[in-house]
């Protein structure tokens, strides 16, 4: 590192002398490494969680993707970035409203700051949801880059600082929903380290599509994790410390025979307080609801026409399959998240089951009858966090000391690997 450092939401961080590539596994809850490890498919993570540095961190809850990478590139929590969902209710309008837009964010991102400071910066994608928020401040340009592999083929120099990102990594566009979507953000990320003048700080994030489908011991599952181990060698070959972190991990949500649990709670709360008179927000919902059909493991319920709060946490607490209903303000406390677009009540689905609104407005055609895996709940909290170089006395003594965060990440791979 050099002398060179700023600061962002309390945090002070060097600019890295060697390239630094922080790759966000998306839903890879730790089973999926434990499995890979014990099937001997990942011989370089397991060298980083040998020799370098191995924990469990806490990811933000709601336990989705865009509240946790935009946690993991502010290094902060909801409360302090304002992005605690994909899909909130706009408390003045009333209206449903996509929450993956920039002028929702209310920090800076490492990203920004780093790169003003002097840190060649570059932020690759999966899905182009994320890049606006994650490009925020960014100036790309210059060696700045921001980009998805959703959008690959769509790339300007104005509007992400690269020109034919396909051409650049010399592949076709990956489908949507497929592997290839997440192994086309690593690829990138290695070309960008092949050049004569590589990046100081890379932010590979991928997504969860293999999570969703298979099991941490399915074969398809161990064949995509040795993939990865392949590509971080390579990261690791060119001169990067890498760190391996996920925004949430995966719970399978069904029985044994592969019925689906789900908690449609809109319709068991219109049967009691009346249509109308509450509203169910999955903030799960995106636009590619294939992986999922918008169930999760966390769900907002706001009241209207006088029903209140506490009658509906009552009600909901006993249902089955529930593990968890809080109050606005609890919530807020609990999981530092922004209070002043929380709902009146927030409804946490145990490991086995998700939660959703009414049962109308779910779409599930898209898991071809295959088990429902998905997140969003306590129980899809822990992530790994891995490191490929040891930490320094002072970031293991931190580690030691406090429960690691997946948006400590950054902060580690920067300051504790010397």
């Amino acid at each position: 590192m050099t002398d060179s450092a700023t600061e962002l939401n309390g945090v002070t961080y060097a600019v890295p002398v060697d390239p630094v590539a922080v790759v966000c596994i998306d839903g890879s809850d730790p089973e999926y490494f434990e499995a890979a490890k014990k099937a001997g498919v990942i011989p370089n993570i397991a060298r980083y969680m040998n020799e370098g540095f191995n924990g469990i961190a806490h990811c933000v809850i709601p336990s989705f993707t865009c509240p946790n990478n935009m946690s993991i590139a502010t290094g902060s929590p909801p409360k302090v970035h304002g992005i605690s969902g994909n899909f909130y209710l706009d408390p003045d309008s009333g209206e449903p409203v996509v929450m993956t837009g920039p002028e929702l964010m209310r920090s800076r991102t490492i990203f920004d700051v780093l790169s003003k400071a002097g840190a060649r910066t570059v932020v690759v994608t999966a899905k182009d949801k994320l890049r606006r928020q994650l490009g925020k401040g960014l100036e790309v340009g210059n060696g700045n880059v921001c980009f998805s592999s959703q959008d690959a083929d769509k790339t300007t120099m104005a509007e992400n600082g690269i020109d034919d990102a396909l051409g650049f990594v010399g592949q076709p566009l990956p489908d949507m929903y497929s592997e290839e979507l997440s192994l086309f953000v690593l690829d990138a990320g290695i070309r960008f380290l092949e050049q004569d003048n590589p990046p100081a700080l890379l932010y590979l994030s991928l997504t969860d599509y293999v999570q969703h489908k298979y099991a941490p011991d399915h074969p398809k599952a161990l064949e995509f994790y040795k993939v990865l181990d392949d590509r971080f060698a390579r990261l690791e070959e060119l001169g990067a410390v890498v760190a391996l972190v996920a925004d949430h991990g995966m719970k399978d949500k069904c029985t044994a025979d592969g019925s689906y649990n789900i908690v449609y709670l809109q319709d068991l709360l219109d049967e009691r307080f009346g249509a109308g008179n509450t509203k169910v927000i999955c903030p799960i919902t995106d636009a590619f609801v294939g992986h999922h059909g918008s169930l999760g493991g966390f769900v907002r319920v706001h009241c209207f026409n006088g029903v209140n709060a506490s009658e509906v946490i009552d009600f909901v607490r006993p249902i089955e399959g529930i593990e968890e209903v809080l109050g606005r303000e609890d919530a807020a406390a609990r999981f530092d998240l922004p209070f002043d677009v929380e709902a009146d009540a927030v409804v946490i689905s145990g490991e086995n089951y998700c939660v959703g609104a009414a049962e109308a407005d779910h779409d599930l055609a898209g898991l071809n009858g295959e088990r429902l895996r998905t997140h969003g709940g306590i129980s899809e909290r822990d992530v790994p966090f891995v490191i490929s170089r040891p930490l320094n006395e002072t970031y293991l003594a931190k580690a030691r000391s406090s429960q690691l965060k997946n948006y400590n990440i950054f902060e580690f791979a920067i300051n504790g690997t010397t």
